[in-house]
């Protein structure tokens, strides 16, 4: 969210929400984890003293190194995050959940401002929610303190030292290990349903989808330095069996698979969103339609929810709330769809993308750098996105798989609410070698775009207000890039005339930042610096040559056609007013505060016809899709997309 949607900023003058006692008690669970300091930090002692921890611990608890390390590396992939707890409260390499301890440290709630659906033919819908204390936690969120049980070990020092974490996980390994009533055998393979056990999940799908990732790495093998410096290694085992039936003995529930839309490598449930009538005229909480039929699905926004699981999954049951098409859950990667791919929810905050995207929801919190996204979810969420671009055939870049943050706003006077999730810590570059498309350099020497592409870990850039307006954020790799207005970072910030405010170095201020995957043109370089064509200006960021922030790209570009001195840009591509038909009141083409001045190339996306779904009524025999004419490109103008119109513009390719 500055958030995701869901937004529990109320506007006065909007329409009227109602709440109900179930939805407010559960809403308590938005409540983030992001205030527990991190642990201080202790001398680096050996680079190997990480992987001496999982030796001590698997030998004395008698679990194999090898499901250790693989499980830990689902977790957390090793890193502890200086003892900060993660988005479900978390700790360290075995990512031990003491969510109890994490709120208690905590509150905060997310900003934004945007309406949801981003429909301007519909009053602006902001749901008002209000956020009781004391919520009920579930067992895989108190994993923490049943390895203090076990070990003996304080919780303090579960939650701060990686070895007493470590220790724990091993501990719970080897009791799940029991309780099946197994042997603690040497054998990896026979440790599958107590590995499944370890993902918390209740369900049968959920704990096997886990268990499959686990063995996965156990079979690959894998080689990682830490966040604190530690190189870690788990030898690949291609050949290992895992002895599945034991997951018939686990006590798990099974999903009902009601119909969704889900790939067969992940768990999914059928947890809907109502279509309801209330009062005279509203209804909630989503449109119904006939995707991709009547109009085709462009785009995946990755959203992350600022909430929690129980509480977020109350709220998209709600008919007065917003709505979303999928939530992922953190600890295990689980999936709840909500709404049909065919029907359209209201959750990017511009009607244009809402009509053509699937929006999914990850449990997490932008603000935190140490409020981490587990393996285990990053994994799931791929896996979903990769099944959703096959079938819609949707392109696997950074122009159609979206963050929210990368979604324009669809006026001038919505464009300061936007939201800004999920924000400058997803980790875009792992995600894409998930989804099989890693980014590369695909452009020659003489190339004229790049590719942003920072190494995650080593790229820091300052930001403030994750836990307090102006104090700084912990330091943290980021898939972000900041902008300069000249070659020098001791130089003003870019401004965004849009948001009509100076830039700042906010955690939420997207006003001078570029993301990984991004792609634009070259404008100038100076040195160790790149210049590319941004908002309107030119912006420079560092890209050193042994460590470079960007590389060279290849594609198509646009730039205004000879003769004109700029031509506008627009958040939405809606199409001329001659293509309404009678009883479709025509939408105005407005354009935004924005320009490409002559001489400036920006990277197209794709090209689309101007397109509207007119849906502002409950009954459906009033919908209709109209499609006009004018066609657009959709262009990386800033942070966010943007269009342009086909007839203002000349398509060149770019230089190799």
């Amino acid at each position: 969210m500055r958030g995701s949607a869901t937004d529990p900023t109320s506007t006065p003058g909007h329409r009227h929400v109602r709440r109900t006692a179930g939805t407010l008690a559960s809403a308590a669970l938005l409540l983030p984890l992001l205030g527990a300091a991190p642990a201080q930090s202790t001398p680096a002692p050996s680079a190997d003293r990480l992987q001496r921890a999982f030796a001590t611990a698997a030998a004395e608890y008698h679990v194999p190194q090898s499901v250790l390390l693989a499980v830990s590396y689902l977790q957390s992939r090793w890193d502890a995050h200086a003892g900060a707890p993660s988005v479900t409260g978390g700790y360290g390499p075995m990512h031990l959940t003491d969510a109890r301890t994490a709120l208690a440290t905590t509150e905060h709630l997310a900003e934004g401002t945007e309406d949801a659906r981003g429909d301007a033919a519909r009053a602006a819908l902001h749901p008002d929610i209000k956020l009781p204390a004391n919520p009920a936690l579930p067992a895989r969120l108190r994993t923490l303190p049943k390895a203090a049980e076990l070990t003996g070990l304080p919780a303090q020092e579960l939650r701060s030292d990686p070895a007493a974490n470590i220790a724990g996980g091993a501990a719970l390994l080897a009791a799940a290990q029991k309780q099946l009533g197994e042997p603690l055998s040497a054998d990896p393979g026979d440790w599958y349903g107590a590995v499944a056990r370890f993902s918390g999940a209740d369900d049968t799908a959920t704990a096997a989808a886990y268990a499959n990732d686990v063995y996965d790495v156990l079979r690959t093998g894998e080689e990682r330095v830490t966040d604190d410096g530690q190189l870690v290694l788990l030898a690949a085992q291609p050949h290992l069996a895992a002895v599945t039936a034991q997951l018939k003995r686990a006590g798990l529930r099974t999903l009902p698979a009601d119909g969704t839309e889900c790939p067969l490598s992940v768990s999914c449930e059928w947890i809907p969103a109502p279509y309801a009538q209330f009062g005279n005229d509203d209804y909630g909480n989503h449109d119904l339609g006939d995707r991709p039929v009547s109009q085709g699905i462009k785009y995946i926004v990755i959203h992350d929810t600022e909430g929690h699981w129980d509480g977020v999954l109350n709220l998209i049951q709600d008919p007065t709330y917003v709505s979303w098409n999928y939530t992922i859950r953190s600890t295990d990667g689980l999936i709840a769809q909500h709404v049909k791919a065919q029907d359209v929810a209201w959750h990017a905050g511009n009607w244009y993308l809402n009509a053509k995207s699937v929006g999914i929801e990850h449990e997490g919190f932008l603000a935190s750098p140490d409020a981490w996204y587990t393996e285990a979810m990053y994994r799931s969420s791929a896996r979903l996105v990769r099944y959703l671009a096959r079938r819609y055939d949707i392109p696997l870049d950074r122009q159609h798989i979206l963050g929210h943050d990368n979604v324009p706003g669809p006026t001038a006077s919505v464009i300061p609410g936007m939201h800004t999730d999920p924000g400058p810590y997803w980790e875009w570059r792992h995600y894409f070698e998930l989804l099989g498309h890693p980014f590369e350099r695909t452009g020659g020497r003489h190339s004229s775009l790049v590719t942003i592409m920072p190494d995650y870990a080593a790229n820091q850039p300052v930001y403030t207000g994750c836990t307090a307006k102006g104090e700084p954020c912990a330091a943290h790799g980021s898939s972000e890039v900041r902008l300069y207005s000249d070659h020098d970072e001791n130089a003003p910030l870019l401004k965004d005339i849009g948001l009509k405010t100076d830039p700042t170095d906010g955690v939420n201020d997207l006003s001078s930042r570029v993301s990984t995957g991004q792609q634009y043109a070259v404008a100038d370089r100076w040195g160790e610096w790149t210049a590319i064509w941004y908002l309107g200006q030119k912006a420079w960021f560092e890209n050193p040559r042994k460590e470079p922030t960007a590389v060279r790209a290849s594609g198509l570009v646009v730039t205004p056609k000879d003769g004109v001195a700029s031509v506008p840009v627009y958040g939405r591509a809606y199409p001329e007013k001659e293509a309404y038909p009678a009883g479709v009141p025509a939408q105005s083409v407005v354009a935004l505060p924005y320009t490409i001045p002559a001489g400036q190339k920006y990277v197209v996306g794709d090209v689309v016809p101007g397109e509207y779904y007119y849906a502002v009524t409950f009954t459906t025999d009033s919908h209709r899709v109209v499609v006009g004419k004018d066609l657009y490109y959709e262009i990386q103008y800033g942070h966010r997309v943007a269009f342009v119109r086909a007839a203002d513009v000349r398509l060149e390719g770019s230089a190799r």
